[in-house]
């Protein structure tokens, strides 16, 4: 079997184009065209929780294959209409 022939490559127009990119901002570019928007559906907040809350989040969220995040958020969902 015969080994691929490698590609040439022009060391000088890849080094332009490198020096290029590396030149020009792209903040405007990015913006103009909307890719850089990032969408979210959630948000991100910070509780302190009790390490025995914590542990029993664990354990019930072990239980269905889940990380505690997740499993605090599931039992949120499910019964925050409650209060």
């Amino acid at each position: 079997m015969r080994k691929p022939v490698a590609k040439k490559i022009d060391r000088k127009r890849a080094d332009a184009q490198v020096k290029e990119f590396e030149r020009r901002d792209l903040g405007e570019d990015i913006a103009r065209s909307g890719s850089g928007k990032m969408l979210r559906r959630s948000r991100t907040t910070s509780i302190t929780l009790d390490h025995n809350l914590i542990e029993k989040l664990r354990a019930k969220g072990a239980k269905r294959g889940l990380r505690y995040q997740t499993m605090l958020k599931v039992i949120v969902m499910e019964h925050l209409d409650e209060y």
